[in-house]
């Protein structure tokens, strides 16, 4: 009995305890609901705040939309008054039930004005066609802007219509976006019911699943006092059980508080919903609340659109009435254009006439007055070149009387020889010609200087084409009177590098005036050899730094004075002055020769061969007619005169600096001698400079003298240029008087006597 009843309480035991065990598994559930509903009101969360965003973003859009539809209220504003004529004038054109009997009248009218138009259009085309249009008509301009107007008018009509449609299809489209943005939003809210429904029916079953957790506790306390201990197994027993249930009271602690939790959270997410509600709510009202305003502002658009479009038919109306008033004035001023139109047209026709005669008349005028023309040029032409014949006529006249009176007055004849261009001038500006010659003047030459032209008229003028031997055709009459007793003197003067020692010297192949001089000597003796006897003796020097040197004696450094001839005649002579007798051309290259090769020429950046001194030949020609016993003497000095030079351009250094400044010196003394000369001083400066003493005799007007100036025609040495063409004109200006000839009656001398003479 005793062992039954424990065995008995023990099974007792063991089947109250499996409630505590099932305990567990619910639990476990119970917390899983909790988690499960944690996360679902994080999600409902979400789904609310994401709710929001979009609602926030809809509203954006709403007042964006509404901005756009206000503007877009505003352009129709603003088109509606271009559409309200553009309709007024498609009213008044198809006509309505009230204005049929108008628009039938004036159809007509319309049809009647159209064919008178087309009518004057096609006569005032044919008036185009003959004669320029009538521009300034102020009928037809006015016709031409009606008809801009209209056309204009019907433009705007189709662009509003195209508008209006435009806005038409807009309106209907954002009215859809309204209904689908309702329907999503009904949507929305039936989600959220749902989802909240759902969250209920959770929350109950939780409720209802805690309410039985809190029953089930009695059982276990009220088993745990009926359970009696009546072994040691059965106290171990009781002792798990009594700790198990200490463990389950503590975990019943923790999901109470757990549960505590969640039902505050429950009613703050029931907080959130309802408040979610009443913005929803809010939502629903403001949007309901912007439909009736686009409602009312579409209904005011329209009532303005209407307006709008009464108050344009109205102006059509009245600027129709306009326009047939014009149209009537334009078909009277046509009217009154016909006579004008039959006048021009018989004006026309007459020009026309005249036109197609003109053609004839024309050239009937121009062949006479090409004829009358072509005598005409004929006449001029024969007369130009008869006066030009007697200009050219009168010219060498005019020349030859010149010559004879230079000749009678003694005055110093002046020749100008300009050299070509050559390689030294360089490229460019500065080697440009700056020489002119005039083609009826051979004596006029001018210069280009800084811009200006200046004018030179000489007695003779050598262009770069001239050859030596025409220079010497010009100089061989002064050459050959000095056979006949005369003292002739032909000098040099010019810049460095202006061609005057090629001018007297030459080359061997083409020589100068000094080798062709003594030739044209030898040719004259030999054809007066029947009757004159003539001894030729040739003599060089030269002036070299002020110092006069014998250029064919022995010691060419030697030192020579001029000094008076001791006969009381007042002719210079040089004591010690090596002469040579010449008799052919062989030995005139021997005398040339030697004196080339003691004559003083340097190197400058002016002229690669530069004379440094001036070089004097003196050719002496004494004669003897057999028959009569008359003696002649004659002399020839032909000078080459070293060239003036700056020296700043020529880069003279040293010796070479030296030898310019003598050179410049004894130049600027023969200017000082020709001045003197030409104011008729009383003294006239010749013991100046050796130069000037040596030419004593050839400028006291004993001589007859001819000055041949060198200039170059490069741009760089304009300045030089005109300094000698200056110098040249002053030079022509001087008279020396009349020459005399130097000859004798004797007694009939031997041939030795001559000799030595």
């Amino acid at each position: 009995m005793s062992v039954e009843k424990p065995g008995g309480r023990l099974c007792d035991g063991k089947r109250a305890s499996l409630p505590g065990a099932r305990q567990f598994p619910v639990i476990q559930k119970m917390v899983e609901s909790m988690a499960h509903l944690q996360k679902e009101k994080l999600r409902l969360q979400q789904e609310l705040l994401t709710l929001q965003e979009k609602l926030s973003a809809r509203e954006n859009e709403e007042i964006a939309v509404s901005v756009q539809l206000q503007g877009q209220v505003e352009n129709l504003k603003a088109n509606l008054l271009d559409q309200a004529e553009e309709i007024s004038r498609l009213r008044s054109e198809l006509g309505g039930t009230d204005l049929e009997k108008h628009r039938n009248l004036l159809a007509a009218e319309n049809e009647r004005l159209r064919q008178e138009m087309k009518a004057c259009e096609g006569e005032l085309r044919a008036l185009r066609q003959q004669q320029a249009p009538c521009r300034a008509c102020e009928h037809v301009q006015e016709n031409g802007r009606l008809q801009e107007r209209l056309a204009q008018l019907q433009r705007e009509m189709e662009e509003a219509r195209a508008k209006l449609s435009e806005l038409d299809l807009e309106v209907q489209q954002k009215t859809n976006r309204l209904a689908e943005v309702e329907l999503r939003l009904k949507d929305s809210l039936a989600e959220k019911a749902q989802e909240e429904e759902r969250l209920s029916r959770r929350l109950r079953d939780s409720q209802e699943t805690i309410a039985s957790l809190k029953s089930q506790p009695q059982q276990v306390k009220y088993i745990i006092k009926t359970v009696e201990v009546e072994s040691s197994k059965a106290k171990q027993a009781l002792c798990e059980s009594q700790s198990r249930n200490q463990y389950l009271q503590e975990q019943v602690g923790m999901q109470r508080q757990v549960l505590k939790e969640m039902e505050q959270q429950l009613q703050s997410s029931q907080k959130t919903a309802v408040q979610l509600r009443a913005q929803i709510t809010m939502y629903e009202a403001e949007l309901e609340r912007a439909h009736g305003q686009m409602l009312e502002e579409m209904q005011a658009m329209e009532d303005e659109k209407n307006r709008a479009i009464e108050e344009a038919f109205s102006r059509a109306q009245v600027e129709m009435k306009a326009v047939h008033e014009n149209l009537a004035g334009v078909r009277t001023n046509l009217l009154t254009l016909q006579p004008a139109l039959r006048t021009l047209t018989n004006d026309y026709n007459s020009l026309k006439r005249q036109v197609r005669d003109f053609p004839l008349l024309l050239q009937e005028t121009l062949r006479s007055a090409r004829s009358e023309i072509g005598q005409a040029i004929e006449e001029v032409n024969s007369t130009n070149r008869e006066l030009l014949r007697k200009y050219r006529r009168e010219l060498q006249l005019r020349k030859k009387c010149h010559n004879e009176l230079v000749r009678l007055k003694g005055n110093i004849r002046v020749f100008g020889r300009v050299r070509p261009i050559m390689r030294e001038d360089g490229e460019g500006a500065e080697a440009a010609n700056a020489v002119t010659f005039d083609p009826d003047d051979d004596a006029v030459l001018h210069l280009m200087h800084k811009g200006k032209q200046v004018s030179f008229e000489l007695d003779k003028v050598f262009p770069p084409r001239a050859t030596q031997e025409d220079v010497f055709q010009e100089v061989q009459a002064l050459v050959t009177s000095c056979i006949d007793g005369y003292n002739v003197c032909i000098f040099a003067y010019g810049q460095t590098g202006a061609g005057k020692t090629y001018t007297m010297e030459g080359t061997s192949a083409n020589p100068g005036i000094n080798q062709r001089a003594l030739q044209l000597l030898f040719a004259e003796v030999r054809s007066k050899a029947a009757d004159w006897d003539y001894a030729i003796t040739v003599s060089a020097a030269e002036i070299y730094n002020e110092a006069l040197r014998d250029l064919l004696g022995k010691e060419p450094q030697e030192k020579l004075e001029i000094k008076l001839c001791p006969d009381g005649s007042g002719q210079l002579y040089v004591p010690g002055l090596t002469e040579f007798r010449v008799q052919s051309v062989e030995d005139i290259n021997k005398v040339f020769e030697l004196g080339h090769v003691n004559r003083a020429t340097e190197c400058t950046n002016l002229n690669e061969r530069s004379s440094r001194s001036h070089a004097l030949l003196v050719v002496t020609v004494r004669g003897l007619d057999r028959s009569t016993g008359l003696r002649t003497a004659g002399k020839l000095n032909l000078v080459d005169l070293a060239g003036s030079e700056r020296v700043g351009r020529s880069g003279a250094e040293g010796s070479r600096l030296r030898e310019a400044q003598y050179i410049n010196k004894s130049l600027s003394a023969l200017g000082d001698v020709i001045y003197a000369l030409r104011s008729r001083q009383g003294h006239v400066p010749f013991r100046n400079s050796k130069l000037t003493y040596l030419l004593q005799d050839s400028l006291s007007g004993d001589s007859k003298t001819l000055m041949m100036v060198q200039v170059s025609p490069a741009e760089k040495n304009s300045s030089e240029t005109l300094c000698s063409l200056k110098f040249a004109e002053r030079v022509r200006s001087v008279e020396l008087g009349p020459v005399s000839r130097k000859a004798e009656l004797v007694s009939w001398p031997s041939l030795e006597q001559l000799e030595g003479s």
